[in-house]
């Protein structure tokens, strides 16, 4: 018998039994639409990860007073009585001028940003409201950190109460834009907008010396934070290394370090690994759904053999081989098993876009992302799945005698 007659008599054992083809088939929709749910979302936050990371600079090193947790590179918070030279031994350590003249003394380091941070009152056209204040060096904090600007410019070197907002703050804080050379008051000083962030964010930057003045609680010269750029990207580690050595030395702090660098290449390798692990577990999770749709399609495939006893004798007296029913019955499998990962990578695809509205995600963000491959393994799986459970059935199909299945009642 041809490959075509046989695809063509199994099409029409799949569609012969509908209601029990179809339940079936449902049990491997549920199995692949979940698995590729979960890759989906898993590579799109991935995706989303490393854009991030992306976007502020993997050649970028953040120093912050404090040990972190681990005792090694991270973004720790500060820990009291860490001690350090910039600060009694009672004291929380403390960034300052003389840790920025250290890293300017490093070769392997370009541009160096410091900045200070904190939340200030801010009045516009009678409204008030607490917002996240940024102090930035405006001479190198648009080199280093790329800012997308939406209207107007980014803050200049010689800039003077001037401020750049998130496109959030512009646009939906207020009753009323605050556009473009628009005065917003900030602890009673006015500043002028001269850009606007393309985010949804309510941040203001400023130029770090006036956020001395409307930040009360930041004291002249001592920082929250420092950003150094490597001048190449791929020594980024061992920039790290040497920062951590010659801060050490001169904080008088080498046997328990009060500071911390956080290298955003590490930082996104561990995310990536702790998010490799929880999609494996999730997907072998909803790969139980999968073991149950093949349970499913051998109990059909069982079922068909027995009601088809009789067809299959008359099959077999009139010149069918055993391979041609053994063909048949894996045809059938494998179609049950094809239309199942198809409609699962459909429905799969659907709640890989719906997730994300009932996890919190922004508006905007890419989450979901349902690659080729993924496409290509579901189908590929499902359908595997489908011939493996049918295996048995065929074969035992194929074995029976023409003459017993003539007699079968």
């Amino acid at each position: 018998m041809k490959l075509h007659k046989i695809f063509k008599h199994a099409l029409g054992m799949v569609l012969h039994s509908r209601l029990r083809s179809w339940l079936t088939i449902i049990g491997i929709v549920i199995g692949v639409a979940s698995v590729v749910a979960i890759i989906a979302l898993s590579d799109g936050m991935e995706a989303a990860m490393a854009n991030q990371f992306s976007d502020k600079g993997v050649d970028l090193l953040t120093i912050t007073a404090g040990a972190s947790r681990s005792g090694g590179f991270g973004g720790g918070p500060p820990r009291e009585g860490s001690g350090g030279a910039s600060s009694a031994t009672d004291e929380t350590p403390e960034l300052t001028r003389s840790d920025v003249q250290t890293l300017r003394g490093i070769n392997m380091l370009g541009d160096i940003d410091t900045q200070v941070s904190g939340s200030a009152d801010i009045y516009y056209l009678g409204q008030t409201g607490s917002i996240g204040i940024t102090g930035v060096d405006q001479t190198v904090w648009d080199k280093m950190t790329n800012p997308t600007i939406q209207e107007g410019r980014s803050l200049g070197p010689a800039d003077s109460n001037v401020i750049v907002i998130g496109g959030r703050l512009a646009n939906g804080f207020f009753d009323r834009p605050a556009g473009l050379n628009k005065a917003i008051s900030i602890e009673g000083r006015s500043f002028r907008i001269v850009g606007i962030l393309n985010d949804s964010s309510t941040s203001i930057y400023m130029p770090v010396q006036q956020a001395y003045q409307v930040l009360d609680d930041k004291e002249q010269g001592v920082y929250d934070r420092i950003i150094v750029k490597v001048r190449d990207p791929d020594q980024v580690t061992a920039a790290a290394a040497v920062i951590k050595e010659e801060m050490a030395i001169r904080r008088h702090s080498t046997d328990k370090a009060d500071f911390s660098v956080s290298d955003p290449a590490a930082m996104l390798a561990t995310r990536q690994q702790m998010m490799a692990s929880m999609t494996l577990f999730l997907t072998a999770i909803a790969a139980v759904a999968l073991i149950v749709g093949a349970v499913g399609v051998a109990n059909t495939m069982f079922t068909s053999v027995l009601e088809r006893t009789k067809q299959i004798g008359i099959m077999k007296a009139i010149g069918a081989t055993r391979n041609d029913i053994l063909l048949l019955f894996l045809f059938n499998a494998a179609l049950i098993g094809l239309i199942g990962g198809l409609l699962g990578v459909l429905f799969g695809y659907l709640l890989a876009q719906m997730m994300p509205l009932f996890m919190n995600f922004g508006p905007g963000e890419t989450v979901a992302l349902v690659r080729l491959s993924t496409v290509l393994l579901a189908l590929g799986v499902s359908t595997a799945i489908g011939i493996l459970a049918g295996t048995i059935p065929a074969w035992n199909a194929s074995k029976l005698r023409p003459v017993d299945a003539l007699r079968y009642e």
